[in-house]
């Protein structure tokens, strides 16, 4: 007989209380080791077989692939073990603690989705005495936060290996089957710099940058003719400009200008595509103004999700929770599941509203639901 973990409330405040965050800023920035190894000392002790993967070149963070049973296929219930930044004075209490109130669970990462795992790790307790005919993997990841770096690990290594995946996002138990994807794109116009009281001395790269957004959102209005998602709140993709930096002073021509854009592409668009046509669109601008643009990617992208309506995963979600499969506009390391073959609905207890704000929590009348919808997936695909 497996040895016992402690009660589900406990694990929750010792997950809470180890500092996990992922951010692309090095000042806030921090491992997650702590709370990999608690859950693989958890996962151990109830007889998974368990393997930590440090990251490349990150010996402070890891993944953990954490195996009940053996053979092809089965289950894998993933999450990430990292959260967003906080900022203590802004919390009513501590965010490094789980404070129980008003039948709600607070702190930073009750919801996302530090929680998800005890709740995992109690629907798995009722399989430990039973032969699994398929085994059932907990997955956890870091960085998810930041570059989703922990999920490219995993794809780059061909593992897990099973047959479906359900990601433990706070979806309020609702099954996801679709998201957009994630582009962040820097264009750089080089001008030539000069004194202001004669133009002819210089090559104003601010205004050219001028018509490199205006080009941007000509071309944003010509994706949004073309395509659209019904399924979407936003139903078409979006091209944000969400900063710019140029020049140094009013009375010089400006030299260099930057601007940061995201574009957030819908089902059946590709980054990869998409990159290629801004770059043609800016060659003929930078010939015609005379200045050197250039493109570079500022994250990783990460590719839209979604999962076939009529998959077996998604008619057996859809079938035990209710409610058709539908789609969100933030998004997941769903893509990064199904590059390793795995079936994927995004699916777990909690409100995206209550993520990445200060008083973060998840509503205590979730947890038994969602521990009684992991054992129904268990005995689905396990047993």
């Amino acid at each position: 007989m497996p040895q016992t973990v402690p009660p589900m409330l406990t694990m929750i405040h010792e997950l809470l209380s180890e500092i996990s965050v992922s951010s692309t800023s090095a000042q806030w920035d921090t491992g997650n080791r702590q709370v990999i190894d608690k859950l693989a000392g958890w996962l151990s002790t109830l007889g998974f077989s368990c393997e930590v993967l440090p990251l490349p070149g990150k010996e402070h963070k890891a993944n953990l692939i954490a195996t009940l049973g053996s053979g092809p296929g089965g289950l894998v219930l993933s999450g990430h073990t990292d959260t967003v930044p906080f900022n203590e004075s802004r919390w009513t209490m501590n965010p490094l603690a789980l404070t129980e109130r008003d039948n709600k669970l607070y702190g930073l990462g009750s919801t996302d989705m530090k929680g998800f795992f005890p709740i995992a790790i109690e629907a798995a307790k009722e399989f430990l005495d039973q032969p699994l005919k398929e085994p059932l993997i907990i997955l956890a990841t870091a960085d998810e936060e930041s570059s989703m770096d922990g999920a490219r690990a995993l794809a780059a290594q061909g593992i897990p290996k099973a047959r479906f995946a359900v990601i433990g996002e706070p979806t309020e138990l609702k099954p996801i089957r679709m998201h957009k994807g994630i582009m962040m794109q820097a264009i750089t116009v080089e001008g030539r710099a000069g004194h202001s009281s004669n133009p002819a001395l210089g090559n104003n790269a601010m205004e050219a940058m001028h018509l490199v957004m205006t080009d941007l959102m000509a071309f944003r209005e010509e994706m949004q003719q073309k395509y659209n998602n019904a399924a979407f709140d936003v139903a078409v993709p979006t091209l944000n400009l969400g900063c710019i930096h140029g020049g140094d002073n009013p009375n010089r021509i400006c030299g260099q200008c930057e601007l940061h854009f995201d574009l957030r592409a819908l089902p059946g668009m590709k980054n990869d595509d998409l990159t290629h046509e801004i770059s043609q669109r800016l060659k003929p601008l930078a010939k015609q103004l005379k200045v050197n643009i250039s493109l570079r990617s500022l994250i990783s992208n990460l590719e839209p999700f979604e999962q076939p309506a009529d998959s077996e995963l998604v008619k057996v979600a859809e079938r035990l929770t209710g409610y058709s499969a539908d789609a969100v506009a933030f998004a997941t390391e769903g893509p990064l599941l199904q590059k390793l073959g795995m079936q994927t609905v995004v699916m777990g207890p909690g409100s995206i509203d209550q993520a990445h704000q200060p008083d973060e929590y998840m509503a205590l009348n979730q947890l038994t639901p969602a521990i009684e919808l992991l054992k129904q997936l268990i005995r689905q695909f396990c047993l």
